[in-house]
């Protein structure tokens, strides 16, 4: 228990601080630029979740492969993953960038913008796609260090990149009125101070994992991505969930429904990513105790975060049922919104106590190399269940259908996988495997 709270509440904790960033810059963006401009950002954030889901997938991938190398006792193949991951998602990320800056009007039309919001999402865009380096990188060397014995400093960084954005944001937006191109400017000088951070766990070498060039090895990157591949899945499950929900609100409501679920959006995103921050806390000693062939830890940590999952959600639904409309109210004065907002995010927060048991159970399975599975939970939640629950219930409830939907999917997508698969059983034949 106590090795499982070392990791996994640093981890948490950085995790959902870096959310609460995201949520002051919704209020600044609100209260600042004004209703259309938080809409505008929120046809931005498919994307921006592709890219995190894209970090996440080299980080978890590269991660779970550093802590099995470690378990089993391989320190110098730990650090040829680590250098490979490292090296490739520097070129990857820069090469995004560039695409994002140069396309930015097409990119933001296919994204669902309305000629009202077209304008503010490609300045939010095209500003944002700057820092895409440290943004993916910072998230990637968050992983490793962690999975390198140093959970607290990766804290540390993640904290002391929301402060600094926050700052800004509001010297940005208030004080300078720049508006979404100072919204996005903070959150990328931001990451730069998260990665700034982080390096320091390098240079001091206070762990077992080290800088150093290698030639790109494309058998190993396929390993590590293979084994991340889920991560991104995820993520971009997610961002699929909101390009759609966008896609249905716009027909059925309009911009002001997009507006309402842009702070749904905000609101929901600490407790997304607390329970992401969880799994994550949990899968390097996942992965050491694969590495190690123990399974009995492995599943231990893996009930240990399905419980605190429980447990935050609880909290999170009740803080929201209570004194919803005071919080929505600090994004906007508009009555229907609020009223719109709170009923919405009510119906919504119901799914995340399903939501972080899926999280949990496909980073588990990545962590013991059996991504097929993870997969299979993704496809689920994405492709197969919500596009259908979201057609049905629009047309059949409306508004309220809509926020329901995910819900409903997450539902289908947990029951259906305990239908095909026994997690016991399945772990038992990695071990042997492995």
């Amino acid at each position: 228990m106590k090795k499982f709270l070392s990791y996994a509440i640093p981890s948490a904790l950085a995790m959902f601080i870096s959310s609460l960033y995201t949520v002051i810059d919704g209020i600044f963006v609100g209260q600042g630029v004004g209703d259309l401009a938080l809409a505008a950002v929120n046809v931005v954030i498919p994307l921006t979740i592709m890219l995190f889901g894209m970090a996440t997938m080299f980080a978890v991938g590269g991660g779970a492969l550093i802590s099995k190398n470690f378990g089993s006792g391989n320190i110098q193949n730990a650090n040829v993953m680590f250098r490979q991951v490292f090296k490739f998602l520097l070129i990857l990320s820069l090469f995004i960038s560039i695409i994002c800056f140069l396309f930015t009007g097409p990119i933001v039309k296919g994204l669902g913008a309305t000629p009202d919001l077209y304008e503010s999402a490609k300045i939010y865009l095209r500003f944002y796609s700057i820092f895409c380096i440290p943004n993916i990188i910072g998230i990637a060397l968050n992983s490793f260090i962690r999975n390198d014995g140093n959970p607290k400093l990766a804290m540390i960084a993640t904290i002391s990149g929301a402060i600094t954005n926050i700052v800004l944001d509001y010297l940005f937006i208030f004080p300078l009125q720049l508006g979404l191109f100072g919204a996005a400017l903070a959150t990328g000088l931001g990451q730069l101070v998260t990665v700034s951070i982080l390096l320091i766990h390098f240079i001091r070498r206070q762990g077992q994992l080290r800088f150093g060039n290698v030639k790109l090895d494309f058998k190993i990157i396929k390993e590590f991505s293979n084994i991340g591949f889920p991560s991104f899945f995820a993520e971009a499950a997610f961002s699929v969930i909101i390009y759609l929900t966008n896609l249905a609100l716009i027909t059925t409501v309009g911009e002001a429904g997009i507006t309402t679920y842009s702070i749904i959006n905000y609101l929901t995103t600490p407790i997304y990513l607390l329970l992401l921050g969880l799994a994550f806390g949990a899968q390097p000693l996942i992965s050491y105790h694969f590495g190690a062939k123990e399974q009995e830890p492995m599943m231990k940590y893996y009930r240990l975060t399905n419980l605190t999952n429980y447990l935050i959600n609880v909290v999170f639904i009740s803080i929201c049922l209570f004194f919803g409309r005071p919080i929505i109210s600090v994004f906007t004065q508009d009555p229907a919104i609020i009223d719109m907002a709170y009923i919405g995010l009510n119906i919504v927060n119901a799914a995340f106590i399903i939501v972080g048991v899926n999280l949990n159970t496909t980073i588990y399975y990545q962590a013991i190399e059996m991504t097929k599975y993870s997969n299979l939970l993704c496809a689920s939640r994405s492709i197969i269940f919500l596009p259908i629950v979201l057609f049905i219930l629009t047309t059949v409830v409306g508004l309220h259908g809509i926020w329901a939907a995910l819900f409903i999917s997450e539902l289908l997508t947990m029951l259906s996988f305990l239908i095909f698969t026994k997690m016991k059983t399945i772990t038992e034949r990695a071990i042997q495997w492995a």
